[in-house]
């Protein structure tokens, strides 16, 4: 289950469908993980249920060693927390 939002982007495409910031061909995808996300709280779910393919779920590095990312398409990607059965601090971002 999703319990909060960290960027704009991320919250738009929940609320919305849509995001200013986002490319256009990239909503579908972004909004059907968010959507598995949302109806999950198993990690290792996300894995199985991590259709459409290629989600490519790792945990970060450095500075960021305590989150999560699901590819939509190189370089964008929605990172997130874990913990409880949740997903803190969802973000549609381009980190790389």
């Amino acid at each position: 289950m999703i319990r909060s939002f960290g960027n704009k982007i991320a919250h738009d495409m929940w609320e919305t469908d849509s995001s200013k910031s986002l490319p256009r061909e990239l909503w579908i995808r972004a909004k059907a993980l968010l959507t598995i996300m949302h109806a999950t709280t198993e990690l290792n779910d996300l894995k199985l249920k991590g259709q459409p393919p290629n989600i490519r779920l790792h945990k970060l590095k450095g500075d960021r060693k305590n989150d999560w990312s699901v590819t939509i398409k190189l370089p964008w990607c929605i990172t997130f927390k874990f913990k409880n059965g949740e997903f803190i601090d969802v973000k549609i971002e381009n980190y790389h």
